[in-house]
C-alpha cells in the first residue's frame, strides 16, 4: 500500500469517526490528489481553522480558483459551516477532509469527474 493510500485511508477514517457518515471513496481520492504534496508535509496536511488568514486561503486558492466559484460572502459562510461540522474543538483537521467537505458543501463533486 502507498503512502497516499494510506492517507487516503485515514482521512476516510476521519470522516466516519468524527461526522458518522460514509465517504465518497473516489471523491476523497480525487481531493486528496488535488492537494498534491502538502499531504506529505505534517504542518500543510492539516488546516489552522482559528486562523483566519488561512481560511482566507482556502476561499482563494480553493473555493473560487480549484472550484471556480464566484467570490462572495456564501464563501466564508461555507468554510466556517464545513469547519463547524468538523469540529472545532478537533485540532487535527485534515486539508483533504477539509477540502472533500467543502467540495460536497458547495455542490462542486463535477470538477474532479
Amino acid at each position: 500500500m502507498s503512502k497516499r493510500d494510506e492517507l487516503i485511508g485515514k482521512y476516510a477514517g476521519d470522516i466516519r469517526d468524527k461526522l458518522g457518515v460514509e465517504p465518497d471513496m473516489d471523491l476523497l481520492r480525487k481531493v486528496t490528489i488535488g492537494c498534491g504534496p502538502s499531504i506529505y508535509n505534517n504542518d500543510a496536511e492539516t488546516v489552522a481553522a482559528s486562523d483566519e488568514a488561512e481560511l482566507d486561503r482556502i476561499r482563494k486558492n480553493y473555493l473560487m480558483k480549484k472550484l471556480g466559484l464566484p467570490d462572495g460572502p456564501a464563501l466564508m459562510e461555507g468554510v466556517h459551516a464545513v469547519i463547524d461540522r468538523y469540529g472545532r474543538s478537533n485540532r487535527s483537521k485534515y486539508r483533504a477532509v477539509v477540502y472533500y467537505l467543502l467540495c460536497q458543501h458547495f455542490k462542486k463533486q463535477s470538477v474532479y469527474a
